[in-house]
């Protein structure tokens, strides 16, 4: 059960903030709901069923001791399948996981194939989402401003194209 002033990571979305727990009725049954407000820079609210939290996949942040395992994963060379509609495929499953982990699996994949080629539309798409969401929760663990965070990212990186 989370409660109010909880701080949790919505899939797709990023970090978000549980601001109430909202009791209303639908469809003449009574229902809870948990209002989250999105901490990204687009803000935003989010109405969630209470009873739906582990199926859409809402997660508590990374604790603070797995930010550098998050940040080495990114320097790690990546396994990605070379077949783009497969790469399309399971990027998407990625994304929807809500995992940091996954998302650095994105990040760290679709950087070093741009490296190489020019990435699709999609694909540039997936990796600033992904980048961004990451971004936004290690700004949210540590403490730090985004654009600190996005510091981090980038040396780590780089840091991988020199351990290659």
């Amino acid at each position: 059960m989370l409660t109010i002033g909880n701080k949790v990571i919505y899939p797709s979305h990023g970090p978000c903030l549980v601001s109430s727990i909202i009791n209303t009725t639908v469809d003449e049954r009574p229902m809870t709901f948990y209002q989250l407000l999105v901490l990204n820079d687009r803000r935003g609210q989010l109405l969630v069923p209470v009873d739906k939290v582990k199926v859409v996949g809402i997660r508590p942040l990374l604790n603070r001791p797995e930010i550098p395992k998050l940040l080495d994963q990114l320097k790690r060379p990546s396994t990605a399948s070379t077949d783009r509609k497969q790469r399309v495929r399971d990027n998407l499953k990625l994304l929807l996981s809500g995992s940091a982990f996954d998302l650095a699996e994105i990040v760290e994949s679709l950087t070093e194939l741009i490296e190489t080629k020019a990435l699709s539309f999609g694909e540039r798409c997936t990796l600033e989402k992904a980048k961004r969401l990451l971004v936004c929760e290690i700004s949210e663990v540590m403490g730090e401003t985004k654009q600190e965070a996005e510091d981090s990212v980038d040396r780590a990186l780089i840091a991988r194209t020199r351990i290659q």
